[in-house]
């Protein structure tokens, strides 16, 4: 009996305290979650997010100078008599006459205005829809840097990146004692669409292509003339040294710049990187853009420091003790205007993390389908590029007509639908309307596409016996592609 009794006391004893741990547990929870909410609207230095807004209108207005010094604004907006739109967007349009020239200078306008910080909000949502309405405008000239520039323009009209170093804090007495900090996750938002942009960079190259040293094998045996190292290029340690060294720099470069011990040597590699990319391969404005958005990576209040003047007086979360029992749920829930600011979060970044990974859902390799292949930070990862041959048949009469495409696309245009199979079946809708005007009635439209990945010897990409105007894009893998089974030549 004794025995018994004292076998049954701890079992008595271990209740409650299985209660209280779990009450701390529950405490030390909701504590978690309330100090990352107090650290998220937490308020920080505006200074690094005001310099990125200068720089980011600067080099706006950079590519805008381009544009007109280059011809562009004529060449990919209003001498072709078709630009390709993207599903859903069909009614953006280019501006009749001279309106594209006007456009373009009314972007500059806005890229000045943003860079000095007046009439910040409205000039933030301005800007993103003119340059957003110039991005939708062709499939054929889309760039993953234009994305990028669209995406962070949406960004920054809800950030108040005119806080520090803008004209409007000067030109009122009223908004000059405004303060100078923005919210934590304003900073934080920002460095998470670079992060995603990097992260997945790097892991687009994770392919069999890319780790055995395609494309960079072609296109480093073009530049041998480059100065210094350019004799070095037909070497295979070169090949494999660019190669993987652009994978891993994509993949560490963003923890690297946020870690402060990191930081000095992360900033050198980005450099040598994005300066060394501008060299070799010309890709506009996208090295100078990352450059300046390193800014951001920095302690915020950084530029202020360099720059000489006062810092902002920063309020710091006052810290709690654990188990203070003043500690109530009110005390540390989210008000309603915060709420929506983390649930609207939360949304963008989920599209953000899901949208570079939908092409897992298709069959095949992404490089050769193009399904899921843009925006997913697939960048500068492989050399495409094939021939196509287009048939008409006149039901009516069975005859077989051959088309020239370039009598209707720009040569830009014509490379692109040889490539990209959904620009080649909205280029057959297109081209049977313009028949149709011609007198002909309903016609066929086939293709002979013949194309190269890589260095691979060309195959044919899309099933030359299917009337691609019968073809109704859709959300789901398209049968009428066919895979990729040539490989990859030796290196030998």
């Amino acid at each position: 009996m004794a025995g018994s009794a004292a076998e049954s006391q701890p079992r008595v004893l271990a209740a409650p305290r299985r209660h209280r741990a779990s009450g701390v547990a529950l405490t030390e929870r909701r504590i978690t979650l309330s100090a990352l909410w107090a650290r998220l609207f937490a308020p920080v230095d505006a200074a690094s997010i005001g310099v990125f807004r200068i720089a980011f209108g600067g080099l706006m207005l950079w590519e805008v100078f381009r544009y007109v010094q280059y011809g562009w604004i004529a060449r990919y907006y209003i001498d072709p008599a078709y630009t390709f739109p993207y599903i859903g967007f069909s009614w953006v349009q280019p501006w009749a006459g001279n309106g594209m020239y006007y456009h373009f200078a009314g972007l500059a306008i806005l890229s000045v205005l943003l860079m000095l910080g007046i009439w910040y909000r409205v000039i933030s949502v301005l800007f993103f829809l003119t340059f957003t309405y110039i991005f939708l405008l062709e499939k054929a000239h889309y760039l993953n840097h234009f994305y990028l520039i669209s995406l962070l323009s949406f960004i920054l009209i809800f950030v108040p990146a005119n806080r520090a170093f803008a004209l409007s804090f000067r030109r009122h007495k009223k908004r000059a004692s405004l303060s100078h900090t923005v919210p934590t996750w304003t900073l934080w938002l920002l460095r998470a669409q670079l992060t995603i942009v990097y992260f997945y960079g790097g892991i687009a190259k994770l392919n069999g292509d890319w780790l055995r040293g395609e494309p960079m094998r072609m296109w480093l045996r073009d530049r041998t003339e480059f100065p210094i190292i350019g004799r070095w290029f037909t070497e295979e340690w070169m090949v494999y040294a660019f190669s993987y060294g652009g994978l891993l720099f994509d993949l560490t470069i963003a923890p690297l710049l946020l870690w402060s011990r990191t930081r000095p040597y992360a900033f050198i590699a980005a450099l040598f990187f994005h300066l060394s990319n501008n060299e070799l391969f010309q890709i506009g404005i996208f090295p100078w853009m990352a450059l300046a958005a390193t800014i951001l990576f920095f302690p915020p209040s950084l530029p202020r420091r360099l720059f000489g003047g006062v810092k902002p007086h920063v309020v710091k979360p006052r810290r709690r003790n654990p188990l203070a029992a003043d500690l109530a749920p009110a005390a540390i829930a989210l008000q309603p205007g915060q709420r929506a600011v983390v649930a609207l979060l939360a949304l963008f970044l989920a599209v953000q993390v899901l949208m570079p990974v939908r092409h897992y859902l298709y069959p095949g390799n992404v490089a050769w389908t193009e399904e899921g292949h843009r925006f997913s930070w697939r960048m500068k990862l492989r050399a495409k590029g094939g021939s196509i041959a287009l048939f008409m048949t006149d039901p009516a009469t069975q005859t077989i007509t051959q088309i020239d495409p370039d009598q209707y696309l720009t040569g830009r245009q014509t490379a692109q639908i040889a490539t990209h199979p959904d620009m080649l079946v909205q280029f057959s809708h297109y081209l049977e309307g313009q028949l149709r005007e011609q007198g002909y009635g309903d016609v066929e439209i086939r293709a002979q596409a013949m194309v190269s990945l890589n260095g691979r010897e060309p195959q044919l990409i899309v099933d030359p016996e299917v009337d691609l105007t019968a073809i109704h894009l859709g959300p789901g893998h398209e049968e009428w592609i066919l895979p990729l089974t040539t490989p990859l030549r030796s290196s030998d």
